[in-house]
């Protein structure tokens, strides 16, 4: 896992792609509020019924 995150950084550096951090952070943030509040008590309003 640290070697892809060296090699994604390694990337950005040589591409001047610097755009891609805050991206990659917000989808990063998203991905944990999805698995930290799964069995929750707010899945029901993240998911609503139709």
């Amino acid at each position: 896992m640290w070697r892809l995150c060296k090699n994604f950084l390694l990337f950005l550096r040589e591409e001047k792609k610097w755009w891609l951090i805050p991206l990659v952070v917000i989808f990063l943030l998203l991905a944990a509020v999805f698995v930290l509040t799964g069995n929750s008590v707010l899945a029901p309003f993240m998911y609503p019924v139709r």
